[in-house]
């Protein structure tokens, strides 16, 4: 018999947590002023009071740090719901759900969102986490009943972006799920009518 049991829980609870601070610190340095600037493994590794190896051993590279990010952005961001919109006797029940649930994941934290995407135009170990995202978002809409050919247009409309420049400064992106719908529905109907 082993003199000292193996504690898994408690092992497993101080892993849990320092992979929260570390996703947080990430989450943190986007967020401040200047700090998406800096945004390096390193610089996430010191903020979360972490030695760099660690950090590697939880999440093996940049990428799964940032895949890791994201996917925190996305459950906070309520974007477990998402399946109902395809799965929704209602196409526009679907679509509506399917609007509503990106508003909500993009008013999570909205300068953490513009700084990842804006980063991931400059690094390109962001930009294949977004655009892996992006596509298999685009697929699914192509999935959407009625979206036909439109599927590219349909994920502009309800990307980040126009969320974020329709809603600016003054209000939330769930403040403008009727305008976005209204143009979603618009874009579908000429497809329909083509």
């Amino acid at each position: 018999m082993c003199p000292r049991p193996y504690q898994l829980g408690h092992r497993q609870a101080q892993i849990d947590e320092g992979r929260r601070r570390v996703i947080d610190a990430a989450r943190a340095l986007l967020a401040s002023p200047h700090g998406y600037t800096a945004f390096t493994v390193d610089a996430v590794a010191k903020r979360a009071d972490v030695a760099r190896a660690t950090l590697y051993y939880q999440f093996g590279t940049k990428t799964g740090l940032i895949e890791a990010l994201c996917d925190a952005l996305a459950t906070a961001g309520g974007l477990e719901h998402l399946p109902a919109a395809f799965t929704s006797s209602d196409p526009h029940d679907g679509l509506v759900t399917l609007i509503e649930r990106f508003a909500t994941f993009w008013s999570t934290d909205r300068v953490v969102m513009r700084r990842l995407r804006a980063l991931g135009v400059l690094d390109p170990d962001v930009g294949s986490v977004i655009a892996t995202r992006d596509a298999r978002l685009r697929a699914a809409l192509g999935r959407l009943p009625g979206a036909l050919g439109a599927a590219a247009v349909v994920h502009a409309l309800i990307g980040f972006e126009t969320f974020d420049a329709i809603a600016g400064a003054d209000r939330q992106p769930t403040d403008i799920v009727p305008t976005v719908l209204g143009l979603v529905e618009a874009v579908l109907n000429l497809e329909v009518n083509r």
